[in-house]
């Protein structure tokens, strides 16, 4: 049985992401919280997101998608398109043990994985960022919130944020 695809995303009121391939923010909390959602599940992002943060993270399993076939870049798997890259998440989750899928970003991806998503875990930072990067709107149509958790702003954090989880209705 396939295992749920969560997309995990930082966003401003705005539904700002990014600037400039990196964040409009510093939020060393949801720094945090993205390390405790990822951990132990393989990690699908785009090469732009992916160089963004320069190496693949410790305790995930990273797939690149990316439609330059020349790129490589050590301990990480390149696929060249969001379908491939599902289609490996979850091979990889079974040879994990991995309850999930991880889509970490950035927009171009987020768009192609949303219509695939089961979950999204959102944290709604409560400040408006310039960007060039938006998460993709979606229907409470489609989608329920089924938590919300509020934290002030932490040491090391631009503002104060919720953590939102939906599930596809």
């Amino acid at each position: 049985m396939p295992v749920p695809v969560i997309m995990v995303a930082a966003m401003a009121r705005n539904r700002v992401i990014g600037v400039d391939n990196g964040l409009p923010w510093h939020m060393r909390s949801d720094l945090r919280q993205f390390k405790a959602a990822t951990m132990g599940k393989p990690l699908i992002m785009g090469r732009k997101t992916y160089q963004s943060i320069g190496r693949p993270l410790p305790g995930r399993r990273s797939i690149v998608v990316t439609h330059d076939k020349a790129f490589i870049a050590e301990g990480v798997e390149v696929a060249d398109s969001i379908e491939a890259a599902l289609a490996r998440g979850q091979e990889v989750a079974a040879e994990m043990g991995a309850d999930a899928i991880v889509v970490a970003g950035g927009a171009t991806i987020y768009q192609q994985a949303l219509a695939k998503a089961d979950r999204l875990l959102l944290t709604e930072l409560d400040l408006e960022a310039k960007g060039d990067a938006v998460f993709p709107a979606f229907s409470s149509q489609e989608w329920q919130e089924i938590s919300r958790v509020a934290f002030p702003r932490g040491e090391g954090d631009d503002a104060s944020f919720a953590v939102v989880s939906w599930q596809r209705r």
